[in-house]
């Protein structure tokens, strides 16, 4: 037999078998990140001031994973997977920890909605934090005090399953529970959060509600909880409550260049058996902002804010933090950013040390959630910022 007749009968044989198979959309797999780094000057760092190297201000610095196979007209399976790292140093931003920030896996209908199980942000951020301070002034000096509120990505939930609808005339909603994996008790260390976002024209409002809940841990809070949460000497004591609370609502508004917004949380530390202190504590935060496009490359932002603690476990001056945040970009390109950040934060009052009640300490200022480890040891911080945001 020739050559020719046997590569018609193979040519045949495959044709057949590729219309004996289900058609299905081709997948994707998408590479993406940021990389950022910055020289700092603190002014007042436990004593000292300061001039360092530090990434992730303008945007965190991170790579990642994401990608979908579509399923049907409508629906795709959806995974991203991401993880931070240092690029002054290269080592990773948690160790131990291979997608820190974080990792999913789910369904996306586009009439049904989205539904994703894994290590995940909150319904409280994503869908009402991000119209606030951090968006339009970053989180290293534009969060309200070491990030009381969790207006940043510094909260996650772990084994984690999150519904979010689709959009329907300008709204959208989400709910997750986190699994705190404690036997015979389905509360201990779990989380719950919900949100509901209308976006339409120039508004945007957001609200958000978080409960991260304790195990019967009494170091603090228990890391193997589902929920995390950023640590300062802003609740240092209180970081042994049975449950933390979050409440939030934001809005912004655009007219042409100029953007404005408003921003309200409520932060409740409230005590158990097993917590250092005794009072239920209340952190309420209170800020404004206004972004505005001088040109194609230029933009600057400014925001203030205000947060104050309530008088309860012995203290009757109650700690109070002011804050004044600034951002100017100068964007390169659509892909390369200058940045400069500056900001000045004035602490009065006291709050808890970290042995919870009776130790009473004079609140300290801590700039945006940049200096939660390095606050000053004077009622006021200042801290500045030149950096290169890359996105890729």
């Amino acid at each position: 037999m020739s050559s020719r007749p046997a590569c018609a009968i193979q040519s045949a044989l495959c044709v057949m078998a590729c219309a004996a198979q289900p058609a299905f959309a081709q997948g994707s797999v998408t590479l993406y990140g940021n990389v950022d780094e910055a020289m700092v000057y603190a002014n007042n760092q436990k004593g000292n001031s300061n001039v360092y190297m530090r990434n992730g201000n303008l945007y965190a610095s991170k790579f990642g994973f994401k990608g979908s196979e579509p399923l049907s007209t409508d629906l795709k399976a959806i995974f991203d997977l991401q993880q931070g790292f240092d690029p002054g140093t290269g080592a990773q931003q948690s160790a131990g920890l291979a997608f820190n920030r974080y990792a999913f896996v789910g369904l996306q209908d586009t009439r049904a909605g989205t539904l994703t199980l894994g290590r995940q942000y909150t319904p409280y951020y994503l869908l009402a934090g991000t119209l606030g301070p951090v968006t339009y002034l970053t989180g290293a000096t534009g969060a309200h005090p070491g990030d009381i509120d969790g207006f940043d990505t510094d909260i996650r939930a772990n084994s984690s399953v999150t519904y979010t609808s689709p959009t329907i005339s300008g709204f959208r909603g989400s709910v997750q529970y986190g699994f705190g994996g404690v036997a015979g008790s389905m509360k201990s260390g779990s989380m719950f959060s919900a949100a509901i976002r209308y976006d339409g024209g120039p508004l945007s409002i957001g609200a958000g509600y978080l409960r991260m809940n304790n195990t019967e841990y009494s170091g603090g809070f228990d890391p193997a909880a589902s929920a995390s949460f950023p640590h300062s000497e802003l609740n240092n004591g209180y970081l042994s409550a049975r449950n933390v609370q979050h409440a939030a609502a934001l809005a912004t508004y655009a007219v042409g260049n100029l953007l404005l917004g408003v921003n309200y949380s409520n932060v409740v530390y409230r005590p158990g058996g097993h917590s250092l202190f005794t009072d239920t504590a209340v952190f309420n935060t209170y800020g404004a902002l206004a972004s505005y496009r001088i040109s194609t490359p230029f933009e600057i932002s400014g925001g203030y804010s205000y947060t104050r603690a309530s008088t309860a476990n012995g203290i009757h001056d109650a700690a109070r933090y002011q804050q004044i945040s600034l951002r100017e970009l100068y964007h390169l390109s659509k892909r390369t950013t200058l940045y400069t950040l500056q900001a000045y934060q004035h602490a009065s009052g006291q709050t808890l040390g970290v042995k919870g009640a009776g130790d009473i300490i004079d609140a300290l200022p801590i700039v945006g959630d940049s200096q939660n480890t390095t606050p000053s040891s004077t009622s006021n911080q200042f801290v500045a910022m030149f950096g290169i945001a890359i996105s890729f």
